[in-house]
């Protein structure tokens, strides 16, 4: 039972990801039907329905991201399968990097939205940068066998790939507390989706390393006497 427990247990984190990708996963999927023809079932967007190709890119690319991303945090399926932890890899890179690059390019080429201003526009090109740094440093880290530091990299763009999911969350929080939705006041609710998610990988990273080194310590022993 202990055994089952522990198992299942390494399975909350992956589940909890993948129900933080749902709202934004869901909300995508409906864009795409409704750029590819089909029912209006969320309000269009001009700016979308002009140039829909970078919008279509990026929910698909985010769409795998998401929900094979989720599944590297099982250590015990990682370990069985090296093989597919490999190719899911090299999978994720490729979509990441089409998630960030789609999203900046829609943040510099698309019109600004409504109630949209120059900080969001920092937020989101800052952001988006940012994971496809992360992104490019998680494989070359990989290439030269620097294991812990391509996990942290990696972790850290999945944190700002899954910010949409959290910004859900944060908004959800800014209309209970009938914040005004000012373009300034949307900006910090948004970029708080962000910065939560980081804040949340750079504690797992740095306690991940913590653990590590105490395992280190523990393995050496006491130094002998005399």
């Amino acid at each position: 039972m202990g055994a089952v427990g522990a198992g299942g247990r390494q399975w909350l984190v992956p589940a909890g990801l993948l129900a933080l990708s749902v709202v934004p996963l869901v909300a995508g999927s409906l864009r795409v039907t409704e750029l590819a023809g089909g029912p209006e079932l969320i309000p269009a967007d001009p700016r979308f329905t002009a140039s829909p190709l970078p919008v279509v890119l990026h929910v698909l690319a985010a769409t795998v991201y998401s929900i094979l991303g989720a599944f590297q945090f099982v250590p015990g399926f990682r370990r069985r399968r090296p093989g597919w932890h490999r190719v899911s890899g090299r999978v994720l890179v490729a979509s990441g990097l089409l998630v960030g690059l789609s999203a900046l390019w829609m943040t510099v080429v698309y019109p600004r939205a409504d109630g949209s201003g120059d900080l969001l526009f920092a937020f989101r090109f800052g952001f988006g940068a940012f994971m496809v740094l992360s992104l490019v440093l998680g494989y070359l880290t990989i290439r030269r066998g620097r294991v812990s530091e391509h996990r942290a990299w990696m972790m850290r763009a999945y944190a700002i790939g899954l910010g949409a999911g959290t910004q859900v969350l944060t908004q959800l929080v800014g209309e209970l507390a009938s914040m005004p939705m000012t373009a300034h006041n949307r900006a910090l609710l948004l970029g708080a989706g962000w910065a939560i998610n980081l804040g949340v990988a750079e504690w797992v990273i740095h306690g991940s390393a913590g653990r590590r080194r105490r395992r280190g310590a523990d393995q050496v022993g006491p130094h002998p006497v005399g």
